[in-house]
Order: C-alpha cells, then structure tokens, then sequence
C-alpha cells in the first residue's frame, strides 16, 4: 500500500457529528405533503383488494417512562413519520427505557359486521416492539421493525366508537435487535435513530370465506408458471375463479374455475376450513415475454372467491451465475448482464426512513433509470411494498439486504482494518463472534427468524435478482451457513453472502468495497473461485 492510500484511508475513518448543529433540511416533497392526504395510496400492491380504509394522520401520542396506559397525552403525531422525523411534527427521539404511546379513533361499519365479514388491522411497519390494543383489550405483541404485522380485530370491536391505542419500546442500538444505521448518536455513515410506526397503517373488511395467500412461481426456462392459491372457507361453496392476462392486458393467457371439493355444511361461520387451489400455466412462445429493465413486463392475475376478489401479478425472468468468455459473471434470463447500480439508502431528511409521497419512492427510481443505472442495492432496509412494485412495473434490478443488529461494533476492526487492509479481512473467520458482536445466542437467533420472515415476505417480487445477509462484518455471523440457508428457501435468487470484506468464500459473489484503491478485478481470492462466482464491486465512490 502506498503513502496516498494511507492518508485517503484516514481521511475515511468516521469523526464524530453529534454535536454539531442541525439544520433543518427538508424535500419538495414533505413541503408538498397535506396532513389529510398522507401516503393514501393502496400499500400491498402484490395482494390488493377493493376494501381498504387508511388510517394515516393525525393521532394522539404521549412519550412516558412508564409501561401502562397514559393518564394525558402529550400533543399529535402525523402518522407514519417517527416522532424523531420533521413530517411528524413531534421532533422528539424516544430513548431506551422510554413508552411511545398512539391512540386513535376507527371508523368501523357495522352493516359489514353482520354479514360476517372480518375486519383485518395492518400496520405496515413499527420498530421495535409492540403493544396493540382495542378498546383497552391487548389484540397482538410484536418485536421487529422492518416488517408488516396484520391482526384480525374483529372480535374486539363493540358498538359505537372503536379506541386503537400502541404502545412501542425502541432500544436502538443500545439493544441487539435489527437496526440498519440507526444510531442514538448519529455522525459519520450512521443515521437519526427513529422509532414507532413508520409505514401506512390501514384496515380491511374480508368475507369470512375469503383467500388467504397466493403463492406464484415462474420457471422461465419451462416457460410454465404454478400458481397456489390459499383460501379459508367457512358454511359456503363458492366458485374459484382465476384469470391471468398477458403484459398488455388485451389477451386472456389463461382461465378456470373450480368448485371446492369438502362438504362443508358443518363448518362454524367463524372457523374457517383451509383449502388450497394448484394450477401449472403452459405459456405458448407467442404470449412469453421476460422481464427485463428495457422492457419490464408483468402479467395480471386476478382471483375471486365469492365475494372476495384479489388482484397480483408475476413476471418471466431468471436470475443466473454463467461463464462468458471464461468468466462468471451475472446473467438476466441467461444472458449477459452489466449492473451498474446505486447504494439506495432509503432516507429522507424529512422523513427518515419514511418516504414523503410515492412520488417520491418513484423520483429516486426514475431519476437512477434516467442516470443510466439498471440496479439498486436496498442499504440494511426493508422498504415499503409499494417500492418494490415500482421497481417491478419500471424495470429496476434490486439487490435487498437484510437488516444488521447485534452489539456495539468495533469499528476499529469492522470498519478501519478492512479499509487499509483488506486482504487481512478475508482470513478471519466469522464464527468468531465477540469480533463481530454477536456474542447473543437469542439474538442470533432472533436475526436468522426475521432474516427468513423478509426473504418470505419480499420473494413475491421479480426484481428482486440478489439477497445480501451481511454487510461489511456488523453483526456478521456463520455466513456460509446462512447463506446455505437463503439458497434452500429461494434457489431462484442470487447471494452475496458477505458485501464487503469478510469473505468467507460462499454465495455467488466476490464482493469488494473499493473506495480509494486502483481496481484489480482478477486478483487475489477471486482466481480461487473464477469458475463459480462473479466478481460483485458492491461499494465504491463516495
């Protein structure tokens, strides 16, 4: 290494913010944003119904020491932006050992409630830990930050006004759990810790009788399609019907309709029978259109049971590992291809890790398209649904990292030795777990649970090409068995087992973060594996 690499690397090393002043920067976007007109748009993009009540906006809030119910509350919070983001209008960052509390009022129909109808409570995402409660009843508890939580309220509903209140408790990283950048004392690469409820929060009413899940899965090479469909069926026998149409919506690719085989005569109205619905779609030459950024096509699929209809959607694509001219390198639909992404951070300054508008979700997109680049790698962050279906219809390659937790990182060792020396990285074993912080076997365990719960949750989406575990060794742990893990639950996706510099010689990728050095593609611990993984310049610039 020479003397300028040194020094560029010094200059690297993060130096303290935290006391420095802030400034309050905000977006077109927030500025734009009406307190009656927040993120109103359909949030599950990949399951949608008719019936959808948003319940985005003004509610009540109070930040206390204490576990139980608040005697007052402290002002209104415009929810889903964090108390510690602007467009909340609190400014405040909930601490450890602190009780965010939410209340509001629901607006329940009651003509829905005697035709048996459930009335099903969504919250996109709460970090970290939650209470909810319905009418002083606690409904569900749920500990993770970056994934939706759905509850079926109707049990707890009375007549008249409904009060919904949430209670959340947020460690940040003083605690173990999954955090991304957040930080209490932000500076450097790391972010405004936030906390509490974050993305849409929205109610549906669906028929007792109604569809649970639907499971579609391309094989491009066959060119067939299998498509399961889940429902919960209760004292009726409604005809399935599903219709998949092609790209252009102008041709029927395929239709059926099928009777459900139980008697279900005896069942009680409200405990439903679960029974499932396989169909394999052939698709001819002439009506096979794959995916790609130039031309992104999505093929719409509805399905009806009786009264419950459900839109969604799949593409023709795959995702591949293949020698060209000798070398591995990434295939889409096994040719080819040259990603040439951006690192997508998914903050705002307004915000935080709550987009202002879907305009803007699409302004980050569109403007990269417009830039040249076909790939980005969602940073230690799960986004909005409706993110995802925005890169599926316009074409944007997505490589999704899972989320990082664990202790406090030494970053003398995470961050600066990998920096001026990152061949040093690449020998020291990631099953030493006090270098790494996860020294916590719970905690451990509690990341591997929701690492499963995201890769099931976002598998849906066909731009998703790349799963990310690990990134630059914070909280990195038994990569190749994690990644052996991810490649049992989706063999249909890619593995950068380890983006950075603790490379343990898994997944499909020699991936590097470059920052100030001369590029050497085909050196070091890449000629070991030329013939098996590509070469992945995950991170470079600055």
């Amino acid at each position: 290494m020479d003397t300028m690499d040194f020094k560029d690397a010094l200059r690297s090393i993060i130096k303290p913010h935290n006391e420095d002043p802030l400034e309050r920067l905000t977006t077109p976007f927030g500025e734009a944003l009406s307190k009656d007109k927040v993120l109103t748009e359909y949030p599950r993009p990949q399951f949608e119904r008719p019936s959808y009540i948003n319940l985005n906006g003004l509610w009540d809030y109070a930040i206390q020491p204490k576990k139980g119910f608040p005697d007052h509350y402290d002002g209104q919070i415009l929810v889903p932006f964090s108390p510690e983001a602007i467009l909340s209008g609190v400014e405040r960052q909930l601490q450890p050992g602190e009780y965010l509390w939410y209340r509001r009022l629901l607006p329940v129909d009651e003509m829905d409630l005697f035709n048996g109808s459930r009335l099903i409570l969504h919250f996109g995402a709460i970090d970290y830990e939650a209470d909810i409660f319905l009418n002083g009843n606690k409904v569900t508890s749920h500990s993770g930050g970056y994934l939706p939580i759905d509850c079926d309220i109707t049990d707890f509903l009375e007549k008249g006004e409904n009060e919904l209140t949430v209670r959340v408790s947020d460690p940040s990283d003083a605690g173990f759990q999954s955090r991304g950048k957040q930080i209490l004392k932000r500076g450097g690469i790391f972010y405004t810790a936030q906390s509490g409820i974050w993305q849409t929060v929205w109610m549906e009413w669906i028929p007792a009788t109604h569809i649970e899940h639907i499971t579609i899965e391309p094989d491009f090479d066959r060119q067939e399609v299998f498509i399961e469909v889940d429902t919960a069926l209760c004292d009726a026998l409604p005809m399935l019907r599903i219709c998949v149409m092609t790209p252009d919506a102008k041709q029927v690719l395929f239709r059926q309709s099928l009777t459900p085989k139980s008697n279900l005569a005896d069942v009680h109205r409200h405990h439903a029978q679960s029974q499932s619905y396989d169909f394999t779609i052939s698709i001819p030459d002439e009506l096979f259109f794959p995916w790609t950024p130039e031309a992104p096509a999505l093929y719409p699929v509805t399905v009806t049971l009786g009264r419950d209809e459900v839109k969604t959607y799949f593409a023709l694509r795959t995702y591949t590992i293949e020698l060209s001219e000798d070398k591995p390198v990434f295939c889409l639909n096994h040719k080819p291809c040259f990603l040439m992404g951006v690192l997508d951070q998914g903050y705002w300054s307004d915000g935080l890790m709550t987009a202002p508008s879907d305009e803007a979700l699409l302004y980050d997109i569109t403007t990269m398209k417009k830039l040249g680049f076909n790939m980005m790698r969602k940073h230690l962050k799960v986004e909005s649904a409706r993110w995802y279906y925005h890169c599926d219809r316009l074409g944007m390659i997505v490589c999704q990292d899972m989320i990082n937790g664990g202790g406090q990182y030494r970053m003398p060792f995470i961050n600066y030795l990998p920096t001026v020396c990152p061949s040093l990285a690449r020998h020291i074993s990631d099953q030493a777990y006090h270098l790494f912080a996860r020294e916590d076997e719970d905690a451990r365990d509690e990341w591997e649970e929701e690492l499963a719960d995201m890769i099931d949750y976002l598998k849906f989406f066909p731009s998703i090409a790349i799963w990310c575990p690990f990134n630059e060794g914070w909280g990195q742990f038994d990569s190749v068995r994690i990644a052996e893990s991810i490649r049992a639950q989706d063999p249909t996706r890619l593995i950068d087992a380890a983006s950075g510099w603790f490379d343990q010689g898994a997944g499909d990728f020699i991936s590097v973060h470059n920052y100030f050095r001369r590029l050497k593609v085909a050196a070091g611990e890449w000629k070991k594996h030329k013939k098996s993984r590509a070469f992945f310049l995950s991170e470079y610039g600055g």
